[in-house]
Parts: structure tokens; C-alpha cells; sequence
């Protein structure tokens, strides 16, 4: 009997957001983020043009805020992925969990020749200068105005190292 090979899809697997979650914290770095921060940069990066940034990475299908509810499990496998080829570190303190890249990301995200890379790197960099500038009051308010309901499902940003207070 001939039985069929079956592979792993690729869009929003863990590994794709795993290169999403080391290009986020490799241009952010030394910062780092907690997983509810992750989960939500790991959208946004890929639908920038609905935060009035550079084209959307991924299709602007409807309802596709709704796709914020599935991602947390996604990103966590992620990051579990990249801490253990040592790629990320978890860092635990008095406020909580948070993640940043190792000294071994940047080696790792520059001998990625994809265009798809580049492009996430690109908009990783817009993020870093046009999102995580913002004070917390600003940034919570960009993220329900474009997740409206679905905030409800994640706890409040409170003392992030990615958000300026």
C-alpha cells in the first residue's frame, strides 16, 4: 500500500512564526516581550497596512483580526522552538516572562536569504520606530481599535520593556 507523505503545512505553523517572533525581538533587542506582546506584533507584522504601514506580508482576507485567537498557541510553540536552539532567551522577573533574542539571532537572521525574510525585517524595523515608541495609553488604544472585541481575550499591557511608559 502506498501510503501518502504528509507535510507539515508552513503558513502560521510554529516554525513561520517562529521567524517572525526572532526578527520582531532581533530588531527590538536589547528589549524584550512578554508572549501576550508577541502575539500581537506576530499579527500585526504580517497585516501592517491595516495600521497604516508598508504592504501587508499576508492577504487582507475579512475577518482576519479573528485570526489573533489562534496565534497565541502558534507563537508560544514558536518561541519554545527558538529557545531551544538557543535563538531566543526567556527571562523571568518580578513583572513576569518576557523573551529577547540571544547573541546568536542576528547571525541567524542575516543567513536567511528569503525575500519574505527581508520583507519582515523591513517591516520589524517600521514597528520598532513607529509602534513600540508609543506610550502604553497609545498603543493600547491602536491595538482595540484594531482588534476591537478580540482584546478582550488578552490581558492588559502592563510594564513592558517594548513599550516606552
Amino acid at each position: 500500500m502506498n501510503i501518502p507523505q504528509i507535510i507539515p503545512p508552513s503558513f502560521n505553523s510554529p516554525l513561520e512564526a517562529a521567524i517572525r517572533a526572532i526578527v520582531i525581538l532581533t530588531e527590538i533587542y536589547p528589549c524584550r516581550l512578554d508572549l501576550q506582546e508577541m502575539v500581537k506584533l506576530d499579527h500585526l507584522i504580517v497585516h501592517t497596512k491595516d495600521i497604516n504601514g508598508p504592504q501587508s506580508l499576508h492577504p487582507q482576507l475579512p475577518l482576519r483580526n479573528a485570526e489573533i485567537l489562534v496565534r497565541r498557541k502558534i507563537v508560544e510553540q514558536g518561541l519554545f522552538l527558538l529557545i531551544s536552539k538557543k535563538l531566543v532567551s526567556r527571562v523571568i522577573d518580578d513583572n513576569g516572562i518576557y523573551y529577547e533574542a540571544s547573541d546568536y539571532a542576528a547571525p541567524f537572521i542575516a543567513s536567511l536569504e528569503s525575500t519574505y525574510t527581508a520583507k519582515l525585517t523591513e517591516r520589524a524595523i517600521w514597528i520598532n520606530n513607529n509602534l513600540l515608541q508609543l506610550d502604553k495609553s497609545s498603543f493600547r488604544s491602536l491595538i482595540e481599535k484594531n482588534f476591537g472585541k478580540w482584546t478582550q481575550e488578552f490581558q492588559p499591557l502592563e510594564n513592558s520593556y517594548g513599550v516606552k511608559q
